[in-house]
């Protein structure tokens, strides 16, 4: 059975485009048929704790003798992992929050990027390798190439190197621009571009999620 884990990490829970566009994602992924089942997880909603000791980014046999994390904390861990085990695709959806990613979604890559578990230490192990994640980033300005907010998105980068370089993970991108053409000013006359971005990221979404399903 096909399975997707869907995760949310936008605080607005009434107009965000990117949980729009990965419950479109989502969407178009049970549509393709009734086996094709999804997980959500919504970060903001039910927030993680913030990963509570060093030890956790070890697997067991790497700690140090004092590094000794709650059960409860490595229970945790052990699920989330889970969950990414068990998915045959994830989509996440990561607004741009100034210029960076929501701390909500920074909690869940500290669980699950483990070394000698997830991330290959000792061992050349790479249990999520070649899985399939398709990264959903809304922004509320443009950080296009040319653009005076070209280099300055410090989304999709960090989760391209953890996510894709060490976790191995097969990254695809889907973004979203002037989101908020619509509600400042000075971003008004870009609201045309702004409607162009959005269609484009649905068409992308549509065709990813008929793709990886399939």
């Amino acid at each position: 059975m096909p399975h997707l884990l869907h995760l949310d990490s936008s605080a607005d829970l009434q107009n965000s485009v990117s949980r729009g566009l990965t419950g479109l994602f989502a969407d178009t992924w049970r549509a393709l048929g009734d086996e094709h089942t999804v997980l959500v997880r919504d970060l903001h909603r039910s927030p993680l704790p913030h990963l509570p000791d060093a030890g956790l980014h070890y697997a067991a046999r790497l700690r140090t003798s004092t590094e000794r994390p709650d059960p409860d904390a490595e229970a945790l861990q052990a699920e989330l992992i889970a969950e990414v085990t068990n998915a045959d695709a994830l989509v996440v959806g990561a607004p741009m929050y100034n210029w960076s990613l929501p701390s909500t979604l920074k909690a869940w890559i500290d669980y699950i990027h483990v070394l000698g578990t997830t991330v290959p230490f000792d061992t050349p192990d790479s249990p999520f390798a070649g899985k399939p994640v398709v990264i959903v980033s809304s922004r509320g300005n443009t950080y296009a190439p040319g653009t005076p907010g070209e280099g300055t998105d410090s989304v999709i980068p960090p989760l391209q190197q953890t996510l894709g370089t060490s976790l191995g993970m097969s990254v695809s991108v889907v973004t979203a621009e002037l989101t908020l053409a619509d509600r400042i000013p000075p971003l008004a006359p870009l609201a045309g571009q702004a409607a162009e971005s959005l269609a484009a990221a649905q068409d992308t979404v549509r065709a990813l999620a008929t793709e990886l399903g399939s």
